[in-house]
């Protein structure tokens, strides 16, 4: 029988020692010359949308403060599902990174049984981008002139009301559902999958819809549509006159859109931190911050450990109205 000898477990516990520090060294000289070579920056959207818009305006804030290119990679498909497994799967450098949205850290977990990654598990948050508040958008011709009205339509002829989506499942499904179950109205809601719901909304065919405000803002404007009511806890200034859903009695209707940037799970900590406070100094363009302003929006960066926690809450939210709406899409 083998003697246990106290010496050689020391010399296995310092050699176990010596190659901890070494990686964590080697790991800390990598984070502090980091980046060294062009960033990946995927977007889970087509070019030429929106969210594609301030993805690149993002990126080249970033390029500027980071001294390395910062090249956005559209992967749109699967309700964005495609383009977050890639970086699901990617190498955690911080060399591939994800602009993260409500749907696709917040929803996609609740309407599908299997996914091929796991929004909490394989992705660690590095900050928030940007916030969308949600507007109540009606065509100028409706009967209804506020929420309150809308709902008392609602509830007198249910499924009189029709909502443009951009699809089942979409954002704009959501927020709907949301509001149908927070009003106690039937709402009969029209899915657009491969088509923008606006047209229809500016030619009179639809009556309402819920969404960021980016793609209505103009024609809000110019009286095209009108807006009868935004979320956020006061009143937006870019629409002064337009009440809160708190002030027309919907306390607890609360959906935002947002974008985020992520990497995978296993990056370390400090490239996480880096690039965080690369986003604090990219979203204090005041340039950048306007257009955000504009369309009933805040440019807003976040620490990770606080993105983390936002997207936990946000996820929560989101959870409760796909059980109420009976929503699943697999």
């Amino acid at each position: 029988m083998s003697r246990f000898n106290p010496f050689h477990r020391r010399a296995c516990l310092a050699a176990i020692s010596l190659a901890f520090l070494a990686v964590t060294g080697a790991a800390a000289v990598h984070a502090q010359s980091y980046p060294t070579k062009p960033i990946r920056l995927v977007a889970p959207f087509p070019a030429g949308s929106g969210p594609d818009a301030n993805a690149r305006e993002i990126a080249a804030e970033l390029t500027k403060i980071l001294g390395q290119t910062v090249i956005v990679e559209n992967r749109p498909g699967a309700s964005s599902i495609i383009g977050t497994d890639v970086v699901a799967k990617a190498v955690p450098d911080g060399y591939t990174l994800l602009v993260g949205t409500t749907t696709s850290m917040s929803v996609l977990q609740h309407m599908y049984a299997k996914l091929p990654f796991n929004a909490e598990r394989d992705f660690a948050p590095i900050s928030l981008l940007g916030l969308l508040n949600t507007g109540l958008i009606a065509h100028p011709g409706t009967s209804f002139k506020t929420v309150q009205e809308l709902i008392a339509q609602a509830k007198a002829q249910p499924d009189a009301v029709n909502v443009a989506t951009q699809g089942i499942g979409s954002y704009s499904h959501l927020s709907g559902e949301w509001f149908g179950a927070g009003s106690g109205t039937k709402l009969k809601f029209v899915p657009y999958n491969t088509s923008s719901p606006y047209s229809d909304l500016l030619a009179g065919q639809m009556n309402i819809m819920f969404d960021g405000l980016p793609a209505a803002a103009g024609n809000i404007r110019a009286g095209k549509l009108k807006l009868l009511a935004i979320t956020g806890k006061s009143r937006h200034p870019a629409f002064p006159d337009v009440p809160t859903f708190a002030e027309a009695g919907l306390p607890d209707y609360a959906p935002l859109a947002w974008q985020g940037l992520l990497a995978p799970a296993g990056t370390p900590a400090a490239i996480l931190e880096k690039l965080s406070a690369a986003m604090q100094k990219a979203t204090q363009n005041p340039v950048l911050a306007e257009k955000w302003r504009q369309y009933g929006g805040e440019l807003k960066a976040t620490t990770p450990a606080e993105f983390a926690a936002f997207i936990k809450a946000d996820s929560a939210k989101w959870g409760q109205v796909v059980r109420q709406a009976g929503v699943k899409l697999d």
